[in-house]
C-alpha cells in the first residue's frame, strides 16, 4: 500500500513539476494581458473622444474592443497551458457565422448607425428629409434614428437604409431659402411693385441677410405677371415667415392699389 501511494505521489509531483512553469507563465501572461487590454480600451476611448464620437457609440466600441481582446487572450492562455485551441476557434467561428446570418438586418442597421455617428451627415436637432419622411432628429441610436415630424409624429428610421439613401439636411448650412410666388396684373408698374415687396421684406426680422433676397420675374403672359420672391431665414422660421410675408404683401398691395392677376 505505501508503495502504491508513493507511486501516485511521484506521478503527481512529476505533473506539478512539468506543468508548474506553464501555469505560472500563463498566469503572468493573463495578468499582463488584462492590464494591457484595459490600457488599450482607455486609449481607444480617448481617441474617440478627440474625434467627438457619440457617447453611445464610444461605449459600444470600447466594450467591443475589450471583449474581443479578452477572447483572444483566453484562447492564447489556454494554448500555453496545453489545451487545444482549434476547437475553440472552430466554435467561435461557427457561432459568429450563425449570429451574423440571424442578425443580418440588424447588423446592417448597426453598421449604418456607426457610419452616421462617425461621419455625421446630420446631428441631433437637425431637420432632415430621408426615407420619405421629414422631421427634426431627436435621437441617433445604434440601430435606429428617431425623427419628430411637424405634426408631432414620432418616426423611427432604420439606420441601414438611412445611411445608404439620400439625406436632405435643411439645417446644416445655417439658413434656408423660401420661395414665394406672387401673381399680379401686368398692368401694374413693375418697379413700384418691387419697391413695395422690398419694404415688406425689410420690416420682417425673421429674414436673414435681407440684401440677399431676390425678386425674379418668373412668368409673363397676357394679363399676368408672376414674381418669385426668395428670402432667407433660419430653418425653424420657414412656415411662420411665409405666412407673415403673404399677409404683408396682401396688405401692401391693397393699400397701394396693386392689382392681382385674374387666374382663369
Amino acid at each position: 500500500m505505501p508503495e502504491y501511494l508513493d507511486k501516485h505521489i511521484d506521478k503527481l509531483i512529476g505533473v506539478i513539476v512539468e506543468y508548474s512553469p506553464k501555469f505560472v507563465m500563463s498566469f503572468v501572461v493573463l495578468l499582463f494581458g488584462l492590464w494591457l487590454i484595459t490600457r488599450i480600451a482607455k486609449l481607444a476611448d480617448k481617441a474617440m473622444v478627440r474625434r467627438d464620437l457619440d457617447f453611445s457609440l464610444r461605449t459600444f466600441l470600447k466594450s467591443l474592443i475589450s471583449i474581443g481582446l479578452k477572447i483572444i487572450l483566453i484562447v492564447t492562455v489556454a494554448g500555453m497551458i496545453g489545451i487545444g485551441t482549434a476547437s475553440f476557434v472552430t466554435i467561435l467561428g461557427a457561432a459568429g457565422l450563425a449570429v451574423g446570418l440571424a442578425l443580418q438586418g440588424s447588423l446592417s442597421n448597426f453598421a449604418g448607425g456607426v457610419l452616421i455617428l462617425i461621419f455625421k451627415p446630420f446631428k441631433v436637432g437637425d431637420t432632415i428629409e430621408a426615407g420619405g419622411q421629414a422631421g427634426e432628429v431627436k435621437e441617433i441610436q445604434i440601430f435606429n434614428t428617431i425623427l419628430l415630424t411637424g405634426d408631432h409624429k414620432t418616426v423611427i428610421l432604420p439606420n441601414g437604409p438611412l445611411s445608404n439613401g439620400t439625406i436632405i439636411n435643411t439645417t446644416r448650412h445655417g439658413d434656408l431659402r423660401v420661395d414665394l410666388e406672387l401673381k399680379i396684373s401686368s398692368e401694374n408698374d413693375l418697379s413700384r411693385v418691387k419697391v413695395l415687396i422690398h419694404e415688406v421684406l425689410a420690416k420682417n426680422n425673421k429674414i436673414v441677410n435681407p440684401n440677399d433676397s431676390e425678386i425674379v420675374v418668373g412668368k409673363f403672359s397676357e394679363g399676368l405677371l408672376q414674381l418669385n420672391v426668395k428670402p432667407y431665414c433660419l430653418p425653424d422660421n420657414t412656415s411662420i415667415l411665409i405666412s407673415e410675408l403673404y399677409e404683408g404683401f396682401k396688405i401692401a398691395f391693397e393699400k397701394n392699389n396693386i392689382k392681382l392677376a385674374v387666374v382663369k
